[in-house]
C-alpha cells in the first residue's frame, strides 16, 4: 500500500479478538497507522476466569479499563455501539457517528440466545455475564442452606444444541462439586448433567470423553449424553428422546448467535460472518476482516480468537508494508485448561475445517505430537498463571502472543504437555 497518509484501521470490539488485533497491529506497524477501537463497553472482561465468580471471586478483578492501554499505544478508543457496515464505501455507522476506514476488523463477539429453547430464559441460570455469575452465586448459596438429607435438592447442568463451546459449563459443574465438598454442603445435593453431545466435549475430539466420564463417576455426578432439550418447564426439563429430568436449580449455557449481526457482510443464519480460513478476511469484502466469536468458525473460544486476530492483523500489516504475511490460520491448534480445583484437564487440539461455508471442524487425532490431553493438578496452577499473565499483557497494551515471556511460557507448556499428556 503506497498511500502517503497513514492507513486508517478500524477495529470493532474490545474483547480478546479486538484487543489482540489492535495491539498486534501497533507492534507490527509502529506509529505508521491510524488505529481506532470502537466498543460498546469501556472495559475488557477476562471471561475465562469468570467461572470462579460463583465461588467468591470479585468480578471487578477481571476488568481492565480500556482508556489506559489505548493511550499507552496511541490507539484511539471510542465507546459506542456499531450497527451498520457499508462495505462498498468503507464506512461504519455507530450510535455516535460514522467512521470511514481503509481496513476494518470486526470482532464484536457472540451472544447467547436462550429464547431458542422454550422456557430456558425464564427458568434457567446461565454463565455468560458477570451479572449471571453473581446471580448463580446467590442461587448456589441458597440451595446449600436449604438442602439436607431429609430435604434433598437437585442441580441440573444442561448443554443444549448450538452451543459452540461447552467447556466452561463442564468446569462449572466440577467446581460446584468441589465447592460443596470444601464447605461440607454435599449432603442432600444431587448433581445431574445432560448434554446433546454424543461424546463429552465432542468438538475437541474423542480423548475427552473417557476422562470426563471418569470424573463424573469419581464425583458421583449422574450424566447423560445424547439428551437434546425440547423445552424447559418449572422444575423439569423435557428432552426430544422422550426422557425428562427434574431439577431445583437449572444451570445452562444457551445457544449462540452473533452479538451484532451486520447485514452488509456475508453471514450464516445465526449472524456469524463468513471468512477465508487462512487470513480471516471476509468473503467478497476486500480489506474487511472478522475474528473471534463473530465469525462462523465452529468453536468459540478466547484462545482461538487470539490466533485469528494475529492472522488477520498480520495480513493487514503485510498488505500495508508490501510483504508476505508471517502468520496464517490454516491449521489452528487450540489449547484449553478445564479446571476442577483439585485437578485440571489440559488439551492441545489441532483443528481442521472441512466445510468452507458451513465451517465444521474436525480434530486431527492422527497426530500424537499435536493432539494431547491429560489430567494433573499442575494444570490448575497453570491456569492460574495464565490468568495473571494474559490480563497483564492487555493492561500494557501488548499482544498476548509476543515477547520473551510468552515464548518461554509456550516452550514450557509444550514440555509439560509431553510429560503429563497422552
Amino acid at each position: 500500500m503506497n498511500n502517503k497518509t497513514s492507513p486508517r484501521i478500524l477495529v470493532l470490539g474490545g474483547g480478546f479478538g479486538g484487543l489482540e488485533t489492535a495491539f498486534y497491529l501497533r507492534m507490527r506497524l509502529g506509529n505508521w497507522a491510524d488505529i481506532t477501537v470502537i466498543s460498546d463497553r469501556d472495559s475488557f472482561f477476562f471471561k475465562p476466569n469468570s467461572i470462579y465468580i460463583p465461588f467468591g471471586l470479585d468480578a471487578e478483578r477481571l476488568k481492565i479499563e480500556l482508556d489506559g492501554p489505548m493511550k499507552r499505544r496511541n490507539i484511539r478508543f471510542i465507546q459506542t455501539q456499531a450497527h451498520q457496515i457499508d462495505s462498498i464505501n468503507k464506512i461504519v455507522y455507530t450510535d455516535a457517528d460514522k467512521y470511514p476506514f481503509d481496513f476494518l476488523v470486526v470482532a464484536t463477539g457472540a451472544n447467547t440466545y436462550p429464547e431458542e429453547i422454550p422456557g430456558l430464559e425464564e427458568y434457567g441460570h446461565d454463565i455468560w455475564t458477570p451479572q449471571g455469575m453473581m446471580s448463580l452465586r446467590g442461587a448456589f448459596e441458597d440451595l446449600a442452606r436449604e438442602a439436607s438429607v431429609s430435604h434433598p435438592k437437585r442441580v441440573l447442568f444442561m448443554v443444549p444444541p448450538n452451543n459452540k463451546h461447552a467447556g466452561p459449563l463442564y468446569e462449572m459443574a466440577f467446581l460446584f462439586d468441589s465447592w460443596l465438598n470444601k464447605n461440607n454442603h454435599h449432603g442432600g445435593i444431587d448433581i445431574v448433567w445432560t448434554t446433546y453431545e454424543k461424546d463429552y466435549l465432542q468438538d475437541f475430539g474423542n480423548r475427552f470423553d473417557p476422562i470426563i466420564t471418569e470424573e463424573f463417576e469419581r464425583r458421583n455426578i449422574t450424566a447423560y449424553k445424547d439428551y437434546e432439550v425440547e423445552r424447559v418447564e418449572p422444575k423439569e426439563v423435557v428432552y426430544k428422546n422422550g426422557q425428562s429430568v427434574t431439577y431445583d436449580l437449572l444451570v445452562s449455557f444457551p445457544p449462540y448467535v452473533a452479538s451484532t449481526p451486520f447485514l452488509g457482510l456475508p453471514s450464516d443464519p445465526r449472524g456469524f460472518v463468513t471468512t477465508y480460513q487462512e487470513s480471516r478476511r471476509v468473503i467478497e469484502c476486500p480489506r474487511i476482516y472478522a475474528v473471534g466469536d463473530i465469525t462462523n468458525f465452529p468453536v468459540k473460544q478466547a484462545y482461538l480468537a487470539v490466533l485469528q486476530a494475529d492472522a488477520a492483523a498480520e495480513h493487514i500489516a503485510a498488505e500495508i508494508l508490501d510483504t508476505e504475511p508471517k502468520i496464517k490460520y490454516n491449521h489452528p491448534v487450540s489449547m484449553y485448561v478445564l479446571d476442577e480445583v483439585d485437578t485440571a484437564i489440559f488439551a492441545q487440539i489441532p483443528l481442521e475445517v472441512k466445510n468452507f461455508y458451513q465451517q465444521t471442524a474436525e480434530v486431527n487425532e492422527a497426530d500424537p505430537e499435536a493432539y494431547r490431553v491429560g489430567t494433573s493438578p499442575v494444570w490448575h496452577y497453570g491456569k492460574k498463571l495464565l490468568g495473571l499473565y494474559l490480563p497483564q499483557r492487555f493492561r500494557a497494551g501488548k499482544p498476548l502472543h509476543s515477547g520473551l515471556t510468552w515464548q518461554g511460557m509456550e516452550a514450557g507448556l509444550k514440555v509439560i504437555s509431553q510429560v503429563l499428556s497422552s
